[in-house]
């Protein structure tokens, strides 16, 4: 069963979000966000957007919809803006708080946004925003550039095409990374107060490990099994079958297996609990 995504092009209609000599946020965001949808679906994704025209629809009913579609993921795009013109600059994403599958995807998407030509500035945590704190799914905001940087309207207009590959390749990679569709579940559990923690226990055998990622790069597997050793879960890597498994721990009982499940998932990580 393919992942599912629904894809948001920031502002619409009589909100014109932020502007810069005649040009309206509102615009970027559609065109791109519409651009980013059709390479998903070719890659196999289910896309669904909250809007494919100029029409206005509030944060609150935008996740309303994300949470009724039932997708397992939601992307929001946007433009920057800076209080003084030409002086912000460059890509930012947006997660409700810095853990689990988001923030990979969140990372990996200003990673490829780097590679185009923008400056990286991070991910923030924004618990406030709406599309953040009340979709029940991982989600992602994108700050694709600063609206009013002549610098990054440039890079905007003259790399449009590359960019809307860079944020498709970048959901992509982090799906890759934490397994194949349909192995795992998506809820991180941490979007907002309304997030819900879903996930199936699948094993059938005495002794159990909970597993939070199955990576193609070793790197990636390096990375997460650092992450969680830092936190003292007791993580190890092993490999198999062209993937690089992160784990945590061994248990006797599927008792046990599923309380460290649950201390992994209230600390923002995707799992599924395996048989040994």
């Amino acid at each position: 069963m393919p992942y599912s995504i629904m894809l948001d092009a920031g502002h619409g209609g009589r909100d014109p979000g932020a502007v810069y000599n005649g040009r309206q946020e509102k615009d970027d965001t559609l065109a791109l966000t519409l651009a980013i949808g059709e390479i998903l679906q070719d890659r196999g994704l289910d896309v669904e957007y909250t809007r494919t025209t100029d029409v206005y629809e509030s944060p609150y009913q935008k996740a309303m919809e994300a949470n009724n579609a039932g997708v397992d993921f939601f992307v929001s795009i946007h433009r920057n803006s800076y209080p003084t013109d030409n002086v912000g600059f460059g890509v930012e994403s947006l997660v409700y708080d810095k853990s689990g599958i988001k923030l990979e995807m969140a990372e990996n998407i200003n990673e490829q946004l780097e590679a185009v030509g923008f400056v990286n500035r991070g991910v923030q945590a924004r618990p406030g925003l709406v599309v953040l704190r009340r979709t029940k799914m991982p989600a992602v905001l994108v700050e694709v550039g600063f609206i009013n940087s002549d610098t990054d309207n440039q890079i905007f207009d003259d790399n449009f095409n590359d960019i809307a590959l860079a944020i498709a390749e970048g959901i992509l990679d982090t799906l890759q990374i934490n397994g194949d569709a349909g192995e795992n579940g998506t809820s991180d559990g941490n979007n907002g107060p309304g997030g819900n923690d879903s996930g199936g226990i699948t094993v059938t055998h005495p002794g159990y490990t909970v597993q939070t990622g199955a990576f193609r790069n070793g790197a990636y597997a390096d990375r997460l099994q650092k992450e969680l050793l830092e936190q003292d879960f007791p993580a190890v890597t092993s490999q198999g079958d062209g993937l690089y498994r992160v784990t945590v721990g061994t248990y006797p009982t599927l008792d046990e297996a599923a309380e460290m499940e649950r201390r992994l998932k209230r600390a923002g990580y995707q799992t599924v609990i395996l048989s040994r």
